[in-house]
């Protein structure tokens, strides 16, 4: 390969960076897709279950949050969706 065919790779090289960054400054925010798979693990809370107590509940919440990164309006929104109502 010449020195004039490198020095024109290189010329292409450094504007497809440009583009790639251009393209990158200017994209909307990411899409994050979140692994909610561990909620099926998190035990459903009453709070009249002996079963359960808030601390475990919150717990398992807390530590899937952890392992996931779940934000803390994920981890939230999950212990909305595990609370039932209470039997009584």
């Amino acid at each position: 390969m010449s020195h004039e065919q490198l020095k024109a790779e290189l010329f292409e090289a450094r504007k497809e960076i440009e583009r790639l960054k251009e393209r990158e400054s200017t994209s909307t925010t990411p899409i994050v897709h979140k692994d909610l798979s561990l909620i099926s693990i998190i035990p459903k809370w009453s709070g009249s279950d002996d079963t359960v107590t808030l601390e475990e509940f919150l717990e398992s919440i807390e530590s899937s949050g952890r392992i996931w990164r779940w934000t803390e309006n994920d981890q939230r929104e999950v212990a909305v969706l595990k609370l039932r109502p209470g039997l009584h």
